[in-house]
């Protein structure tokens, strides 16, 4: 099966022997994404709303270098650490799909 790599363009390196992203049979796969910088340090600590635009982001670039849009996205999973920000990461995960939501 043959598949494409994605790296959009200033990406950092990863952390681990993963790649951004991954396009095969017209499904992009997204790696895990942090809110890191291309030093792979850790930004905006105290800012759930900060670090999720830049997740989001970051996971927007992906896509759009596969040739989609997040209005594609049709699955993805969140991993909170602390509950009490969880309406600020909803409240910028709307930002990002405004429309049908993924599963």
């Amino acid at each position: 099966m043959p598949k494409s790599v994605i790296i959009p363009a200033g990406s950092s390196a990863p952390l681990a022997p993963f790649v951004p992203g991954t396009l095969a049979d017209g499904v992009v796969y997204v790696s895990g994404t942090l809110a890191f910088d291309q030093h792979n340090n850790v930004l905006f600590a105290d800012d759930p709303k900060a670090q999720t635009r830049h997740v989001l982001e970051t996971i927007r670039k992906v896509i759009e270098t596969a040739g989609g849009t997040m209005a594609d996205v049709t699955f993805n999973s969140i991993f909170i650490t602390d509950w009490k920000n969880y309406a600020a990461i909803n409240e910028i995960y709307a930002e990002f799909f405004p429309g049908d939501k993924p599963a």
